[in-house]
């Protein structure tokens, strides 16, 4: 797509209506985003988002998938590859989406927030990975696992496969 307005003309009216009025939300509440490579992410700021990633998973009953030390490994260890959808209101982050970024891919797959903030996971996670894409030239965004919410924002289901290896 040319422009994140590209993408909405492949919506429906009632959905092409609802994803404006969550990013319409989103500006209305003062949040400003802010795109950080993993080089440019220093230790003070890998602690916020470490934070907003393991209070989202509490919140919902579970652990964190990452620690803090995986977190600062993935931002050193890929650097570019590693980017970081940063929330501000004002000067104060709030929550964040870490994406991975592939030859012509975005990959989707880490969230986390501060606080309860209408439309924000919805204008984080997706519509900032949209933006992203067509920012970068990428011609795919799989925004990750998991979610009916994403049908209504333009993402249809696909096989994957996911590969891991835990040395303890």
């Amino acid at each position: 797509y040319g422009s994140f307005e590209d993408f909405l003309a492949t919506f429906s009216a009632d959905k092409r209506k609802k994803a404006r009025r969550e990013r319409r939300r989103v500006a209305e509440q003062g949040i400003t985003f802010q795109t950080l490579r993993g080089e440019e992410v220093d230790d003070t700021l890998l602690a916020a988002i470490y934070g907003f990633h393991a209070n989202t998973f509490a919140a919902h009953g579970h652990l964190p998938y990452l620690s803090l030390e995986a977190l600062r490994g993935l931002a050193h260890g890929m650097c570019e590859r590693m980017i970081v959808k940063l929330a501000r209101l004002g000067d104060e982050p709030i929550a964040m989406a870490v994406f991975f970024r592939g030859g012509d891919t975005l990959y989707g797959r880490y969230w986390g927030a501060g606080g309860q903030f209408h439309s924000l996971h919805f204008e984080t996670c997706y519509y900032q990975g949209i933006d992203l894409c067509i920012e970068l030239g990428l011609q795919r965004f799989e925004p990750g696992t998991q979610g009916e919410h994403k049908l209504a924002r333009g993402f249809e289901p696909a096989l994957t496969w996911s590969a891991h290896w835990i040395a303890d």
